[in-house]
């Protein structure tokens, strides 16, 4: 029972890291690319390191969207299932 009830929150633990990844990824990339720019022209405007992350990590959520709410449902229906376990 606590060995089942351990492995559910690492199962969890992975779900939240692999549903967050795509976004972390790209906010990741798009910073880095648009620091060597800022850096290249030596221009400093903050709004300009924040806007295309923003709109980086909001077109990958919405792209990645049917897949994570696969995830979410397959990992929720496992939840559920586990739950008569749990009662006892």
């Amino acid at each position: 029972m606590e060995a089942q009830l351990v492995a559910l929150g690492v199962e969890t633990f992975k779900i939240a890291l692999m549903l967050a990844l795509p976004g972390l990824l790209t906010g990741m990339f798009l910073g880095l690319a648009v620091s060597i720019f800022q850096a290249t022209t030596q221009i400093n405007e903050m709004t300009l390191s924040f806007i295309p992350k923003v709109i980086g990590v909001v077109i990958v959520i919405v792209l990645t969207m049917p897949w994570m709410l696969n995830e979410m449902t397959d990992f929720a229906k496992h939840v559920f299932s586990m739950m008569p376990l749990f009662v006892q």
